[in-house]
């Protein structure tokens, strides 16, 4: 636990002993990069700050985005006593006392504290339970911080009686300006240094939209430079023992890599796709576009032949929304190597194509009068739903009868391979098809023996 009285003069003390990232810590709400949606004039949090009301936060978003700062913002300005819990290593005990020492200090003192618990998620049931008293009485203002969906990690009770605030990854741009106020600031690197432009496109790529890690390297990278004025891209990797990928998230590089690693998975190579995977992480690429592509050619190039593939490549993109980098990479590469090793078929994605293009053609007619809706009333006097043949009472569950509109009678798009699992779908659709033209008496078990 820690506990900390806001005094300027103290501060600006040890300001020199403390690591580049805390000395950088924004001491106001306008200093604080990104999260405009949270911090915009009228906005819920700066109307709690500025009106000094008690209040109860969860602050929920990737890490590096700000929300130990805003806990600590929002004491400074409130002038409040601020105390820090980690869930990590905190009990039940240190909630109690924490919330029977602010109880006495607003008594004694008028003194009022903002409880700030970091990694909130982890607290158990029970450690949640104790802090619900406190903040349903408001004998503490609370903070909690989180990386993880806390509709999941968070007991209802305590979460309904919070404002839940999402924080959003940093964009390259707000980075850059975290960057440049550390190169400048007194309270930085006060102006002795300068960086390339190469180095800090560098820098940014490697931040991945964490302001933390972004200055903790360039503190790195300060010391690696020495006496020299200038910092570069060599100096980057030295400091963080990374070589500069080649990758421009806008340009050539983008477009070059994410079409190999699409065609990698495609080919049935699945150390290329690996190589381009870990490329695209390495370089800061975005994970939910590249889980999205996944997604995609989960569909577009296996469909059929192994429908397991669309589950994988989905659960790995919860799993990135979830979790994050750098753990997702193992589930993204989970379904990397599935669907590269998976047997191909784009029989899908030509069915569809094929449909909409006879659609936008004209191809189309009325929908057969024994298919139309009948459950109006007048609807059977105008002959909808006659003759309508229920599948369930005929064997295998299919019915002689015509689906497609009249001008469409005949025509086919999804037209099965023979790899995988669609060898055996293709079979099926044979039979079902002899049974629509009435040619065969019926489709035998179920959808997943046939």
């Amino acid at each position: 636990m820690s506990e900390t009285l806001f005094d300027d003069a103290g501060a600006e003390a040890q300001r020199g002993q403390e690591p580049l990232p805390v000395r950088m810590r924004p001491r106001t709400l306008d200093e604080v990069a990104g999260q405009a949606h949270l911090l915009g004039e009228g906005s819920p949090l700066r109307r709690l700050v500025e009106d000094d009301a008690p209040m109860s936060l969860f602050l929920w978003g990737p890490p590096g985005t700000g929300k130990t700062t805003l806990a600590t913002v929002v004491s400074r300005v409130t002038r409040r006593r601020f105390v820090e819990l980690s869930a990590v290593s905190a009990g039940v005990k240190d909630v109690r006392a924490v919330i029977d020492d602010a109880r006495r200090q607003m008594g004694m003192r008028g003194t009022r504290t903002l409880l700030f618990v970091d990694e909130v998620h982890r607290f158990s049931k029970t450690q949640q339970d104790a802090l619900l008293p406190a903040v349903e009485n408001r004998w503490v203002s609370f903070i909690g911080a989180t990386t993880e969906n806390p509709f999941f990690s968070v007991i209802s009770p305590l979460l309904s009686r919070s404002l839940l605030l999402t924080l959003e990854s940093l964009t390259d741009d707000d980075v850059r300006g975290v960057v440049d106020a550390a190169l400048q600031d007194e309270r930085g690197l006060a102006g002795r240094y300068t960086l390339d432009s190469d180095a800090a496109d560098q820098l940014i790529r490697l931040a991945g939209g964490d302001a933390r890690r972004a200055l903790t390297y360039l503190e790195a990278a300060a010391l690696v430079a020495g006496e020299r004025s200038g910092i570069g891209v060599a100096d980057i990797e030295r400091a963080v023992d990374r070589h500069a990928v080649r990758y421009d998230r806008t340009g050539d590089q983008h477009y070059d890599v994410i079409s190999a690693f699409i065609k990698s998975m495609r080919g049935s190579d699945p150390d290329a796709a690996l190589h381009y995977l870990a490329r695209m992480i390495e370089a800061g690429e975005d994970p939910r576009f590249i889980a999205r592509r996944i997604v995609v050619h989960a569909s577009e190039d296996v469909g059929m032949a192994d429908p397991t593939a669309l589950q994988v490549a989905v659960s790995a993109a919860q799993a990135v929304e979830l979790i994050g980098l750098p753990e997702a990479r193992i589930n993204l590469a989970q379904a990397v190597v599935h669907i590269a090793l998976a047997p191909k078929s784009n029989a899908v994605v030509s069915a569809i194509d094929a449909a909409m293009a006879d659609v936008r053609q004209g191809r189309a007619g009325p929908v057969p009068a024994h298919l139309r809706d009948a459950h109006y009333q007048g609807a059977r006097e105008l002959g909808h739903g006659a003759g309508y043949a229920y599948a369930h009472d005929h064997p295998g569950g299919v019915a002689a009868q015509q689906y497609a509109p009249d001008a469409l009678v005949g025509r086919e798009y999804y037209t099965p391979t023979t790899h995988g699992a669609e060898r055996r779908f293709g079979e099926v659709l044979q039979r079902i098809k002899g049974v629509l033209r009435g040619e065969t008496g019926g489709v035998e078990g179920t959808p997943g023996e046939r």
